[in-house]
């Protein structure tokens, strides 16, 4: 099916995009659509202030994340994998930026109106949610670009299994942040956002990318590693 999709749409030939619309990204695509609009319309439909620009950061940088993610899912030639990864990297670069001045934006409000910090579920999800990304960001950066400092390409390799893994479990965080607004007294009081509505086209968006996931990638122990190192032999940086 992915094949005669991308004969009849040669646009999504290029390997940068090839893994963006096919097969079941299609279901985390809806999903992120229906969180943009769920957001972006519940903001817009209220008197905006500087808080406004929080949300719309945030779910913008949600939207990025989903797109770095399903890119690499899956990539089978190295020249894939290479390309894939610095794709990767840039959207999720531009996703962080987002999510540091969301971060800065919902601080200096708090303190402005002189408002309790991270006293919802909301509130401390995001934060630790925002200290991972950072964590998150550093190892995939590091390891990918400056494999030395792992001593060498091959032990760098070992960490991306990690990271791929981590990664998964920090978008799901995400989506729990995202369906927890709806929790508080701004997302649930104000902007009217509906958990049902939310947590619908989060789950979304979490099945489609969970459908994706090859199990394979995930042997932390010894066994499996040498084909991946093998298959992966020809490309250059770190991939897996």
């Amino acid at each position: 099916m992915e094949s005669d999709y991308r004969y009849i749409f040669p646009f999504y030939q290029h390997p940068y995009l090839a893994n963006i619309p096919p097969g079941t990204a299609l279901i985390s695509q809806a999903g992120i659509i229906l969180l943009l609009l769920l957001i972006f319309s519940a903001i817009f439909l209220h008197p905006f202030s500087l808080f406004s620009y929080h949300p719309l950061l945030n779910i913008s940088a949600l939207t990025l994340v989903t797109q770095a993610v399903i890119i690499l899912q899956p990539t089978h030639t190295a020249s894939q994998k290479i390309s894939g990864t610095h794709v990767h990297a840039a959207l999720l670069g531009v996703a962080s930026l987002a999510f540091a001045a969301a971060f800065v934006i919902i601080e200096y409000n708090k303190f402005d109106h002189h408002a309790d910090h991270f006293t919802s579920a909301h509130g401390r999800l995001g934060l630790a949610t925002y200290i991972l990304i950072l964590l998150q960001a550093l190892v995939g950066v590091t390891q990918f670009f400056v494999p030395g400092l792992y001593g060498g390409v091959e032990k760098a390799k070992r960490v991306y299994r990690w990271h791929r893994a981590s990664g998964y479990v920090l978008l799901l965080l995400l989506l729990i942040t995202v369906a927890a607004a709806t929790q508080t007294e701004t997302g649930g009081d104000v902007l009217e956002l509906k958990l049902g509505h939310v947590g619908s086209a989060a789950a979304l968006v979490a099945i489609g990318v969970a459908a994706r996931i090859r199990p394979q990638k995930f042997r932390f122990g010894g066994g499996g590693w040498a084909s991946q190192a093998s298959e992966n032999s020809d490309g250059e940086g770190v991939v897996a």
